[in-house]
């Protein structure tokens, strides 16, 4: 094997490797939470030593922050799936409403912002998520809003912000407490936001 066939073996093994931690640390994270959570308990679940942990991230909080900002961009791809197929402006709500709900991770990242508002070296993660996060969202949204003939009552950003917030926010209304509100309260304040098909007034 030439020099160069090494070097490229090498980075590949290393972004596979990288990769398999970020699985594992992200499922260790949804189950018990940062604080729950050990380098050890990480590198053990990866089967790498936790010196790779610590090679490939930094720190614990660097690798919860990018396995948080992963994780989330993952349920925007899954929340625009759900609402792909809807056939109303008030299904397409429930759908993707549903879908961030029904997301386990996301309360992971409503923690790791948490965490980069104390250590402002990880916030750049968090900014650049969200950037990515609102503009895929309101290029969705206005997808679906062209294909059905719906009107939104702002920008399909504004929208993509708003949704956002409003499902962070209920997610982290219900972790705080069993009585919290359930998602019919997120869909009828994003339903504000939606200025119905004429066919459902």
């Amino acid at each position: 094997m030439s020099p160069k066939s090494e070097v490229r073996a090498t980075r590949a093994e290393g972004v596979a490797t990288r990769r398999r931690v970020l699985d594992h640390a992200a499922a260790l994270f949804v189950e018990s939470g940062l604080s729950g959570v050990s380098v050890k308990a990480v590198a053990d679940a990866a089967d790498v030593f936790p010196s790779q942990v610590t090679y490939y991230f930094g720190t614990k909080d660097a690798l919860f922050v990018e396995a948080a900002c992963r994780e989330v961009l993952h349920i925007g791809a899954a929340v625009e799936k759900a609402g792909a197929g809807a056939g109303t402006s008030s299904e397409y709500v429930t759908s993707i409403v549903t879908a961030a709900l029904g997301a386990p991770s996301l309360l992971l990242f409503a923690e790791a912002m948490s965490v980069a508002r104390f250590h402002p070296e990880l916030s750049g993660q968090i900014d650049t998520t969200l950037e990515r996060l609102h503009r895929e969202g309101a290029r969705a949204v206005a997808e679906v809003c062209d294909r059905n003939g719906w009107t939104l009552r702002a920008a399909p950003d504004t929208e993509a912000r708003a949704f956002w917030a409003i499902v962070i926010g209920v997610a982290l209304q219900r972790a705080a407490s069993p009585d919290g509100p359930d998602p019919t309260t997120a869909e009828a304040v994003i339903s504000l936001f939606f200025t119905l098909h004429p066919e459902e007034t």
